[in-house]
């Protein structure tokens, strides 16, 4: 698991995940699996919310036949920045690096990403950002639990289903966060 920081001390989230705190109940970010794409302490951070899916496709978006390889693309909520783009992301496993992924990506590099074994390509509409500081304000107030991906995250379902399973693979207290309601009040 990833160390909250103190006030003084910098931190690197790029390439980790966030997993919402169960007391996090903001909207898309309510039992969320954050990927951290870019982080400066200075710019901010930027990231995509895995586990949101739309229950759209690319190809109820874009139909023309140029883009036919990415029709049966799930579309995810990125977060709740710039709902408006569709934007795409690559995902894949190196055993020496860890979780790699290009983000941002166009439509035709997508498509060569898609012809790679081993890689998940997934489409966005928005995504989620923080102000330089703002992120680890957060952290530093327990919203959020970071941990390095595993290998097991490409295979993984990418829906609701994901934040628990992350959760429960941290430590038994955080198993237990996982299988508790999510209303308190029926606990």
């Amino acid at each position: 698991m990833g160390e909250v920081p103190s006030q003084e001390s910098p931190i690197r989230l790029k390439g980790q995940l966030l997993i919402a705190d169960p007391s996090l109940r903001d909207g898309v970010f309510n039992r969320s699996v954050v990927l951290i794409a870019e982080h400066t302490t200075r710019e901010g951070a930027f990231g995509l919310v895995l586990n949101q899916p739309s229950g759209r496709s690319v190809g109820d978006f874009l139909r023309d036949e140029e883009f036919a390889p990415l029709a049966r693309i799930a579309v995810h909520v990125g977060g709740p920045v710039a709902r408006e783009h569709l934007t795409f992301a690559a995902f894949w496993w190196n055993d020496d690096r860890g979780l790699r992924f290009a983000t941002r990506i166009t439509a035709p590099d997508a498509i060569n990403h898609s012809q790679n074994s081993g890689t998940l390509v997934r489409a966005f509409v928005g995504y989620s950002g923080w102000s330089g500081g703002q992120l680890e304000g957060e952290l530093r107030h327990h919203s959020w639990i970071p941990v390095k991906p595993s290998s097991r995250l490409l295979a993984q379902t990418h829906d609701e289903s994901l934040w628990g399973e992350t959760l429960r693979s941290i430590s038994p207290y955080h198993r237990i966060l996982a299988e508790s309601s999510n209303d308190p009040f029926l606990n």
